[in-house]
């Protein structure tokens, strides 16, 4: 039986927890402290209002609140938010993994549109959970538009540095084995950003919620690098947030190769050992 210690690792704290485990080697059982990834609730209010309760790694909380609203459509921009801080209590208390956004007047007034579903139902949002409500390439399209060919140009040799730095840098991760990561890096391959998480969907959107809060969104000089598989929901963010290029490890799922083709997204798959798979537009790759 695991038995979980009331406080958490020295490593971080706020992201993982001392358990103590029974090991067994062969026929042989000896108790010793493993180190496991946090998963708690995150709610998010609008106006005071509950919106979503989303299951995370606490840290960069701020970050998810704003990558959430704009993955989910609420927002389109930094420029529809006002204010992101801690619910208080009755008593002027900081709720713990509680915050409320403040959007402007108009943004929040079209949120409240019937037309705004998204407002009216509270999200119960898994680790695994990615864009909810959004199933069709066709609708999505509709509404966002394809990613123009540019003038970013990304070398085979920059693409082939990506996943090592991004292995360097899972500091909590290493010891957990527990996390998923996301890295947002230049078109040149410096990192510039790398969030880890229980679900990928949160460590992507941790990520837009970086470039939200410090001015550096969109992202249309950037390659997204994520630790696992590019699921379809991986590739409706990048879009959302501009990112005209997306590398994993990992293979991606049909749906993803089908719309970083339309979306004008450059998707890489299986990017290890100096080798990789270029699956949707392969003109930004150069030797």
């Amino acid at each position: 039986m695991t038995l979980f210690h009331s406080w958490r690792s020295e490593l971080d704290p706020e992201r993982v927890m001392e358990v103590q485990v029974s090991h067994w080697q062969d026929k042989t059982a000896t108790s010793r402290e493993e180190h496991v990834t946090v998963e708690e609730p995150f709610e998010v209010r609008l106006g005071h209002q509950s919106l979503a309760v989303i299951m995370r790694t606490p840290g960069h909380d701020v970050e998810l609140a704003l990558g959430f609203l704009l993955s989910e459509g609420i927002i389109q921009g930094p420029q529809d938010v006002i204010d992101v801080k801690n619910e208080q209590d009755d008593d002027g208390l900081p709720l713990e993994n509680v915050v409320n956004v403040t959007l402007r007047r108009t943004t929040f007034q079209k949120a409240l549109q019937p037309q705004a579903p998204k407002f009216e139902r509270h999200f119960a949002v898994s680790a695994s959970c990615g864009l909810c409500g959004k199933n069709s390439i066709v609708d999505l399209m509709l509404s966002v538009p394809a990613l123009e060919a540019d003038a970013v140009r990304i070398s085979a040799e920059t693409c082939y540095g990506l996943a090592t730095r991004l292995n360097a840098e899972q500091a909590v991760f290493r010891h957990t084995g527990g996390l998923h990561a996301a890295g947002l890096f230049t078109s040149q391959g410096e990192l510039l950003a790398l969030r880890e998480d229980i679900g990928r969907h949160n460590a992507v959107d941790k990520l837009i919620g970086y470039g939200l809060e410090n001015g550096i969104f969109p992202y249309n000089e950037h390659i997204l690098m994520v630790s696992g598989r590019t699921s379809f929901e991986i590739i409706q963010k990048a879009l959302l947030a501009r990112i005209p290029c997306v590398a994993a490890i990992s293979a991606p799922s049909s749906m993803a190769v089908e719309l970083a083709e339309k979306g004008g997204i450059t998707l890489i798959g299986f990017l290890r050992n100096q080798a990789m798979n270029v699956y949707a537009h392969p003109e930004r790759i150069i030797h």
